[in-house]
């Protein structure tokens, strides 16, 4: 079996674990990786193990050829490196958002129709076993008919004022924050696992720190790294740290979703409770491998991940045995095998499992009108 070249741009937090995952599938090798600053990328690719680092785009897919390039870098770049990589016949993994904008989302889903290059929006909480099997009981009933739905998707990493990253710049992030980069994960797979699908959305939205103290030194999502008072300049901050908007669905029913990145003891929590006419299905990140099952008539339960007792279709998401749990790592290198599956195939799948720049263009659309509602005070239809 040939092996499968890849590049991966930005290397920040995400990009390592894009390579991570990489490297648990089979023949494929991460060839080179991209990030701006020639000495930035140089001490990344030594301690990545990667043997050819560049600090230009266009230069690492004209030299290296990539069959695919995983694009981790801030969301203002993902359009116009997603573009350049479809236009040279390379498939294309995104994180989200698919891009800032509706119109540049709609170009790139064109784009990849007309070449027919397999391409794959970063939704992995899909790649958790436990959401499949709450998709496959849905698809085969067990659900019924979905009354309401409620989620959350809570984080702390940015509670306190002095906490800062690049999500919080909008020339960078875009106009939404919370919303775009965790609340489009929690949209998603409240869609992807219930079958409805958003029809209207009423938001209300809050930027708890008006201004933030941003380091005049590089500190890395996640990193915890501590600097004195006099390394910091203060910024004025105009994203939301938290939201809620209520939902109506298709079917006529309501939900109802918040996300906060202000959260204290929330490291990184996605809820997920969807009530339905047979029993209720309540799920969260923290627990990743237990499904509860709420019942009116009879005790409630606990489904623990087990390749055994799952449905065929979750099962293949599971690696290991019952009782040896799986988790977040293990999603990306699901949701690859997958992606990686039909590049070997050479083209996009006509209905494939694996998130789709489609899907990413419509969190977009929902963030939108998210938005225009929270400006406007508003119902705003979908």
């Amino acid at each position: 079996m040939r092996t499968l070249k890849v590049a991966v741009s930005g290397v920040g937090f995400i990009g390592p674990a894009h390579i991570e995952a990489l490297r648990r599938l089979p023949n494929i090798e991460v060839a080179a990786i991209f990030n701006r600053g020639k000495e930035k990328v140089k001490s990344k690719a030594q301690q990545l193990g990667v043997e050819q680092y560049f600090d230009d785009y266009r230069s690492m897919l004209n030299q290296v050829s990539p069959d695919c390039v995983h694009i981790c870098t801030p969301n203002n770049l993902h359009f116009q490196e997603a573009k350049i990589a479809l236009e040279q016949g390379i498939h294309v993994v995104c994180e989200k958002p698919l891009a800032t904008t509706i119109e540049q989302a709609e170009e790139l889903v064109e784009l990849a129709s007309r070449t027919k290059l397999v391409n794959a929006i970063h939704f992995n909480i899909r790649y958790y076993p436990v959401v499949r099997q709450m998709r496959r009981m849905r698809e085969t009933g067990a659900l019924g008919e979905v009354y309401s739905i409620i989620g959350s998707y809570l984080q702390d990493w940015l509670f306190y004022q002095t906490d800062y990253n690049w999500r919080l710049e909008p020339e960078q992030s875009g106009e939404s924050r919370a919303l775009a980069d965790i609340g489009s994960h929690l949209l998603d797979l409240l869609e992807y696992v219930s079958g409805c699908h958003i029809s209207a959305v009423m938001a209300d939205m809050n930027t708890v720190h008006k201004t933030r103290k941003k380091p005049l030194k590089p500190v890395e999502t996640y990193s915890g790294k501590i600097l004195q008072p006099d390394d910091y300049q203060d910024v004025k901050i105009n994203t939301e740290d938290y939201a809620s908007v209520l939902l109506r669905f298709d079917n006529g029913n309501s939900g109802v979703i918040t996300v906060s990145q202000v959260a204290a003891g929330r490291k990184n929590r996605l809820s997920l409770e969807i009530a339905g006419s047979g029993r209720t299905f309540s799920w969260n990140s923290e627990a990743p491998n237990e499904l509860w099952l709420g019942e009116r008539d009879q005790p409630n339960g606990v489904m623990l991940r087990d390749p055994s007792l799952f449905d065929p279709e979750a099962a293949k998401l599971v690696s290991y045995p019952g009782g040896h749990n799986e988790g977040f790592p293990d999603t990306s290198k699901q949701l690859f095998k997958e992606v990686y599956a039909a590049i070997r195939a050479g083209r996009q799948p006509d209905q494939p499992k694996f998130p789709t720049f489609k899907d990413g263009l419509r969190e977009l659309v929902l963030n939108e009108a998210i938005l225009e509602s929270a400006k406007e005070e508003r119902w705003v239809k979908i």
